[in-house]
């Protein structure tokens, strides 16, 4: 009888250490997904947010969609796109996914004015 007692006593006990040790798991996996995940996503946002405020007339961009062009006009949303000889097309500036360097498009062979 009195045996019994003290096995079920013993097994209800816990563990050393497990009372810290879920909480700072827990903590480590969140500041490890904040490091590798969330923090580099934030960055980039906020060179793309840089890139596409400092836009101007003249500059060549390429789109996300591969459309390469001249700038000939800017808006606060909207750019307008020389692609070629008397071809403009109008996009949103977002989706500019880099500045090129000047001179690009003729080196590629596309014409712009």
């Amino acid at each position: 009888m009195f045996i019994s007692s003290a096995y079920a006593q013993a097994a209800a006990e816990q563990p050393q250490g497990g009372g810290l040790f879920l909480p700072l798991m827990m903590v480590g996996i969140l500041l490890f997904m904040y490091f590798t995940t969330i923090r580099p996503q934030r960055k980039r946002q906020k060179e793309h947010g840089a890139m596409v405020m400092a836009l101007q007339k003249g500059d060549e961009v390429a789109l996300s969609s591969g459309m390469m062009g001249k700038i000939s006009a800017v808006d606060d949303n909207y750019l307008v796109l020389s692609v070629g000889k008397d071809v403009e097309l109008k996009f949103q500036k977002i989706h500019v996914t880099s500045v090129l360097p000047k001179g690009t498009l003729k080196s590629v062979g596309v014409q712009s004015d």
